[in-house]
């Protein structure tokens, strides 16, 4: 035990992902309430291309090591903590801290995994899965026979959000460029190539009378796009702006847009709703009503992976020394899947 030592990346400043740096240090201990984890696997998401540019819109101070979620085994438990746990193969949601061999978190935040999945299987849907079942069934509320539309479908929310959709028995719109598109028809999804022109219009093609709900994380002008594309009684929910990744100026201005059209569209008298979906604002719930059903729907979405309802796509794995290349990798947009870290 004494030998280990622990390896972090640190995220100095605004920099290449070259300029990302490999930390070592004593690990860390379990406190009251607390487990350390050994970490088996921390995906690459948007979040941390987002953060290595200052624009991740709460995003800590400099330096700080990224890493949205892990997955690993339960190392060592604090006291207080039920000893059940140690050993066990756990998923946790961290937005930064990820990025390390060993991790100490509060015991309440973690999610058991089953045994059917390996580390990188889970990891592969921890944020993008949460992210994925609560747009469509807690917000959008899809249910059997209706259409929706998922913007980025070859993407890391949008392929873990079609094949929830399908499996609810939704029939599926999705934008993705062309190399996707073979994928997406293995899965019943319709693809529509968002390179080729004029979107909004071939989507109004597919489906006259609108979509029941549209899933947005392009931002901008595609927001409007989206909200005008919805059927009387449909659910906007758009959860990013990547449409303004590499701007500068305000990194709040883009959602503080996205948040006060959906304000203003929700006083609208059409039945239609937009929302602005964060994996957090659920805290305000009050912590352990947000851990409850954070847990419950991860649960969920493990369960659809190892009956096959959702495929873990793995782009990659690279060990944490790698850190770089897979940072690269995932911003290049050619990997399809999750870029996995392992220690």
């Amino acid at each position: 035990m004494t030998s280990e030592r622990l390896t972090e990346v640190v995220l100095p400043g605004i920099v290449a992902p070259e300029g990302l740096e490999i930390r070592h240090g004593a690990v860390p201990e379990a406190g009251r309430g607390q487990i350390l984890i050994a970490m088996e696997a921390s995906g690459v998401s948007f979040a941390e291309q987002q953060m290595r540019r200052g624009r991740y819109y709460d995003q800590p101070p400099f330096p700080f090591v990224p890493g949205y979620d892990l997955v690993g085994r339960v190392q060592a438990i604090g006291e207080g903590v039920d000893p059940g746990l140690a050993g066990r193969r756990v998923a946790v949601l961290v937005k930064v801290g990820g990025w390390a061999s060993h991790v100490v978190v509060d015991a309440d935040d973690a999610v058991p995994v089953p045994d059917a999945l390996t580390a990188a299987q889970a990891e592969t849907v921890v944020v993008n899965g949460i992210t994925a079942w609560q747009m469509l069934h807690r917000r959008a509320r899809v249910r059997a026979g209706q259409t929706v539309l998922v913007h980025g479908a070859g993407g890391g929310v949008g392929s873990v959000l079609v094949q929830l959709a399908r499996a609810a028995g939704a029939e599926v719109i999705g934008t993705a460029s062309a190399r996707h598109h073979d994928a997406l028809r293995e899965l019943g999804v319709t693809p529509v190539d968002y390179r080729a022109g004029n979107v909004a219009a071939r989507v109004r093609e597919l489906a006259p009378d609108g979509v029941d709900a549209v899933f947005d994380h392009v931002g901008g002008r595609s927001v409007i796009d989206s909200w005008q594309l919805l059927a009387p009684g449909g659910t906007l929910v758009s959860y990013g702006s990547a449409s303004t990744r590499d701007d500068s100026g305000s990194k709040q201005l883009p959602v503080l847009k996205i948040l006060g059209r959906t304000l203003l569209w929700n006083t609208l008298p059409n039945g239609r709703r937009a929302y602005f979906y964060n994996i957090w604002a659920g805290r305000a719930l009050g912590k352990d009503r947000f851990r409850a059903r954070l847990r419950a729907d991860l649960t969920e979405v493990f369960a659809a992976v190892a009956r096959g309802d959702v495929s873990a796509r793995i782009a990659a794995q690279l060990p944490l020394a790698r850190a770089a290349e897979a940072l690269r990798l995932a911003e290049s947009g050619t990997a399809t899947g999750k870029v996995v870290l392992t220690p």
